[in-house]
């Protein structure tokens, strides 16, 4: 089993499973957050934030072709969906997530990653929250 790494990493007790309910399935979920949500800029993505009406956080990811191979695409989701799964806490609950690859975002890591959405988590927070 990996081992997470001291501080980043959610504690073992704590589910880290990316569910079904963890996930935008529809194209007017995508749509509906992309028309309505608060735009964040970080170098490698465009994250759109919606509050929902349930009590979950969920998350989408949009990679267009323009942005590299399948490979390359496929690798950024699975990135994207990893750090979302073990930093449940960067990630305020009862809202809707959209990342929105950027060009240039097929060299991003894990924790390059978990860096950008670090220094952008006081803009993730909800309105009232700040």
């Amino acid at each position: 089993m990996p081992q997470t790494s001291g501080t980043t990493g959610a504690s073992s007790d704590e589910p880290q499973r990316f569910r079904r309910g963890d996930r935008l399935k529809k194209r007017y979920e995508f749509r509906q957050a992309q028309l309505r949500g608060r735009r964040i800029h970080t170098p490698h993505f465009l994250i759109v934030v919606l509050p929902n009406a349930l009590q979950n956080t969920r998350l989408g990811i949009t990679v267009t072709k323009k942005v590299g191979t399948a490979v390359e695409r496929n690798r950024i989701k699975r990135v994207v969906r990893e750090v979302f799964r073990r930093n449940r806490t960067l990630f305020p609950g009862g809202h809707d997530f959209v990342f929105i690859a950027k060009r240039g975002s097929t060299d991003v890591g894990y924790d390059s990653l978990l860096s950008e959405l670090q220094r952008a988590a006081r803009k993730l927070q909800p309105e009232a929250a700040r």
